[in-house]
């Protein structure tokens, strides 16, 4: 048996051969599964076509500024709104654990805490003197930075990983911060003092330390007809191919920006069986923070009068009749070499759910709404929950590239 001495050596002496140090982990290779809710927030009384826009405005800008910090001026400025429909996973912080609620989004990276529920520090928790600040289109929140353990599911508990703790938020009632799972570079410039960092994401961290396989993480969301259920599914380090059917396609994340700074993909978007282009080949981006599916205005508009949809009022959203309904036909996404059909019950709000966002059980309402800008812009479209939860999603974060596959609910008539 070697003694310590000479274990030592043989330890020195592989590092210095200028192997990763990657190999030296040992990785599990079991994915790790995390539930996550859907629930309506009746706190606030914009319409969620209005709160989706500010969304996809906030993401454009903060792209178009890259990798300059939004300044705390600009976020005394935001008229910050509670989200209307949340999609929420509860992430334990801190030896013991304590639990928090927090918003998933692919379309941020920072993880924080404490817009609700007091933050309390442990044995585990270390503040590191800096600052975080984030800017969403719901609100912003501005907070001290620590690292401590954050606990994902059983057998997923990150160490040292980057939180913010909100000394200041906005826009975030009922929820406790936000579990961001974004690509890393969505946390550059979000520190205080030091704006040229960034920081790891869980998903960066959980594979640093061996605790997932892959740098990967795998939806699984189903339509639903209730307001708040918990249906869905956040699988890291791999897929759960019990949740989708065929084969899981990748595309590389798209090189236009500024969609690239997201999940960003290109994509083309067509109407019915003579495949009338509704969004001619564009970039835009994949988003679970988002509800509807937003596309360029331009392209609204030719979807609009193909379909014979009318604004509503009450709603913000496109509208049909029954009888214009069972005349509506299908949506195809092509995404890579793959053509994904989009249905048309997929293309309409939950009818049970109609009275929820102030609309009548008259007509049928659309999820497809208007991005706010014209196409061109290299920020085209966002594929939101209501087209995510028709297939299985998967952000390979560290190969740059995303995954979509069809489920037993791509074709489902829940609606």
């Amino acid at each position: 048996m070697l003694s310590g001495l000479r274990l030592a050596s043989v330890f020195l002496g592989v590092l210095s051969l200028g192997l990763d140090s990657d190999a030296l982990v040992v990785r599990k290779s079991s994915p790790v599964t995390l539930q996550f809710a859907r629930r309506f927030n009746f706190t606030g009384t914009s319409k969620i076509l209005e709160l989706d826009q500010a969304r996809a405005k906030a993401l454009k800008a903060r792209a178009l500024a890259h990798p300059g910090r939004l300044t705390r001026s600009a976020i005394t400025n935001i008229d910050a709104t509670n989200q209307a429909v949340e999609y929420t996973a509860t992430v334990g912080v801190g030896t013991p654990p304590s639990d928090f609620t927090l918003l998933i989004d692919t379309g941020s990276s920072n993880t924080w805490v404490g817009a609700t529920k007091q933050f309390e520090e442990t044995s585990s928790t270390v503040n590191t003197g800096q600052l975080v600040e984030v800017v969403y289109g719901s609100g912003f929140v501005i907070g001290e930075e620590f690292t401590d353990t954050v606990t994902l599911a059983p057998g997923l508990a990150i160490e040292a990983q980057s939180i913010g703790v909100a000394i200041e938020s906005s826009g975030f009632e009922g929820l406790d911060g936000i579990l961001g799972i974004g690509p890393t570079d969505l946390t550059c410039g979000t520190l205080i003092p030091d704006e040229s960092a960034c920081i790891p994401t869980v998903t960066d961290n959980a594979f640093t330390q061996g605790l997932i396989g892959e740098g990967q993480v795998g939806v699984s969301f189903e339509p639903t007809t209730s307001l708040e259920v918990t249906n869905g599914e956040l699988t890291f380090g791999g897929t759960d191919p019990s949740k989708f059917t065929g084969d899981l396609n990748f595309v590389p994340i798209t090189s236009t920006a500024p969609a690239n700074e997201f999940v960003g993909i290109d994509q083309t978007i067509t109407y019915g069986s003579a495949g009338t282009t509704v969004l001619a080949s564009t970039a835009g981006i994949t988003d679970t923070g988002t509800t509807l599916l937003l596309i360029a205005s331009d392209a609204l508009a030719t979807y609009q009068s193909l379909t014979g949809a009318v604004a509503d009022e009450n709603t913000g959203l496109l509208r049909l009749t029954p009888a214009q309904f069972a005349d509506l036909q299908s949506l195809f996404f092509q995404i890579g070499d793959n053509t994904f059909e989009f249905t048309p019950n997929a293309q309409a709000w939950p009818r049970a759910l109609n009275t929820a966002i102030g609309g009548t059980n008259e007509f049928v309402y659309l999820i497809v709404g208007d991005l706010g800008t014209d196409s061109g812009e290299g920020f085209d479209f966002v594929d939101g929950m209501t087209f995510l939860e028709r297939f299985y999603y998967v952000f390979d974060s560290a190969n740059s590239q995303v995954g979509f596959a069809t489920t037993q609910f791509t074709n489902a008539e829940t609606n």
